[in-house]
């Protein structure tokens, strides 16, 4: 019963490391989309127009 104690821990970990990845991969995209690429927008904006703006000064 060793091994069963032993094997337990990788798979648990392995199952929830592929749900994670199977809720990650399905919620790229879709109707939010659009809402999340102008947030990423909108902040790399902000931080080049930081970096700019201390450049500047």
């Amino acid at each position: 019963m060793d091994y069963v104690s032993a094997l337990v821990p990788p798979v648990v970990m392995a199952v929830f490391f592929i749900g994670l990845i199977v809720t990650i991969v399905k919620t790229q995209g879709g109707a939010n989309k659009a809402k999340e690429d102008a947030a990423v927008d909108g902040a790399m904006a902000r931080a080049e127009a930081v970096r700019q703006t201390s450049r500047d000064t």
